[in-house]
């Protein structure tokens, strides 16, 4: 497994593309609310700059890339060449996929370090890092679901749309509005029993025994997603597979 996550890192530092999903995007964005925490946590609050930080990272970062990387590596035979030797699917698949996932940890924890610094340290560090940490797993579990719906690499600009916005979305729907109305819609939607998570735990204000509920929401997505994977995930491109047969 180690062998193959050298090997992917090597390839995300050579693929513009990858680096541009992973770093550019992620990095500018966040970026930009962070140096502009004041104006937008006049909008709720600085849990809400925490989440969409977060989020940004994890679905145009994680959650993007690790469509974009099964896609290629797919496309190019690379996942069933990985088949034959004596490595197992689920190594195959934590090999290609941690690389990624190190990167976007990484991302999210220097830039919430930089948040607490020029804006005032969360209330429950804990907290924050249990959403955090099932939030990238969440992000991550979904990028296998859609890996299978995706063709190519330029397919994966598409596939990932409705995921990686409808996210965004839910964040910015629940941190800006919260959770007094529609409340089990919004946290059962992907994303927003994590976004209420992070708003409690940066803010304050509600009991730890009150906010640890919230992960099961995420925590249900993920088994949902890694179900979906099993069935839809290809190792070899479609047309391939159906010569095979």
């Amino acid at each position: 497994m180690l062998s193959i996550a050298l090997s992917e890192l090597t390839q995300i530092f050579r693929n513009r593309l990858i680096l541009l999903n992973s770093f550019i995007i992620p990095v500018a964005a966040c970026a930009f609310f962070v140096h502009q925490h004041e104006t937008f946590a006049d909008l709720r609050s600085l849990g809400y700059i925490a989440a969409v930080v977060m989020f940004t990272v994890a679905a145009f970062g994680l959650y993007a890339t690790t469509v974009t990387t099964l896609a290629s590596r797919r496309q190019t035979l690379f996942l069933k060449r990985l088949r034959s030797t004596p490595a197992g699917d689920a190594s195959i698949l934590s090999g290609l996929t941690l690389p990624v996932t190190a990167l976007a940890l990484v991302q999210v924890t220097v830039i919430l370090a930089v948040l607490a610094v020029v804006a005032g340290e969360p209330d429950n560090v804990l907290l924050l890092a249990a959403a955090v940490l099932s939030t990238l797993i969440m992000m991550l579990a979904l990028g296998l679901a859609t890996a299978g719906l995706t063709n190519s690499p330029e397919h994966a600009q598409v596939t990932t749309l409705p995921v990686s916005l409808g996210a965004i979305a839910v964040v910015n729907w629940v941190a800006i509005t919260g959770t007094e109305e529609l409340t089990l819609l919004k946290r059962l939607l992907p994303g927003g029993s994590a976004t209420e998570l992070v708003l409690n735990a940066w803010n304050g204000g509600v009991p730890v025994t009150e906010s640890l509920p919230l992960l099961l929401p995420t925590l249900a997505w993920v088994v949902v997603s890694v179900a979906l994977a099993s069935r839809l995930f290809r190792w070899e491109p479609r047309c391939a597979s159906a010569s095979s047969r």
